[in-house]
């Protein structure tokens, strides 16, 4: 049914976002390399988590970047990635109201992405997200072998490792949704809403420009 593609992708961002942001209240604000080190896998096993879980019903996309990209090389029509979209979106804020409601909207701002310098966010979000959707693209193409979860959950961790301290590493415009919206605080929003779809697209390009053998 069409409707479980949705609704796996709704609880599939949920398990993401509210895995992810549950980490980042554990690290509890220690700061240094440890800290990074705990979000990052904690992003990284919530992703693993939603994809064993949710794969086989929706290919786990849980990301409106990794959406466009797999809507670009046509593995997804536009209205189901219109329904992707809504669901992602409405499965970070739900996410993010769990957060609230296990401590408050002021620690969901905690939660939030957010860069120094934001021509340096920019930056760091476009490149991130392209070589994570690349990733998402070439593990589940029609030459993938059944490997696609483990490099798609540790690529997750390595873009937290590399970017957390210069724009959060969201790569993802439904994880920063969510704890904005519940938090009402939309300061810098537009960043991780636009350019980790811009990161798409150069995504699918680089994908297609390296094609794998049987696919080009």
């Amino acid at each position: 049914m069409v409707i479980n593609r949705y609704l796996a992708e709704f609880m599939g961002t949920l398990i993401l976002v509210f895995g992810g942001s549950m980490g980042i209240l554990a690290a509890g604000g220690a700061g240094g390399a440890a800290e990074i080190i705990l979000i990052a896998f904690a992003f990284g096993l919530a992703l693993l988590a939603g994809i064993w879980a949710l794969g086989h019903v929706s290919g786990a996309h849980f990301n409106p970047a990794v959406t466009l990209g797999l809507l670009l090389d046509r593995r997804i029509s536009l209205t189901d990635s219109i329904g992707y979209w809504v669901a992602q979106f409405a499965g970070a804020a739900v996410a993010s109201l769990l957060v609230a409601g296990a401590s408050s909207t002021d620690v969901v701002a905690g939660t939030m992405t957010t860069y120094s310098d934001q021509g340096t966010g920019i930056l760091m979000e476009v490149a991130l997200t392209a070589i994570f959707v690349w990733v998402v693209m070439a593990s589940t193409g029609r030459s993938a072998g059944h490997h696609a979860p483990m490099a798609i959950s540790l690529t997750l961790v390595g873009v937290h490792l590399a970017g957390i301290p210069f724009s959060g590493a969201s790569v993802n415009p439904a994880r920063s949704f969510g704890p904005s919206v519940v938090s009402g605080t939309f300061e810098g929003l537009w960043v991780y809403l636009v350019f980790p779809l811009v990161g798409a697209l150069i995504a699918y390009g680089l994908y297609r420009l390296f094609p794998a053998v049987d696919e080009g």
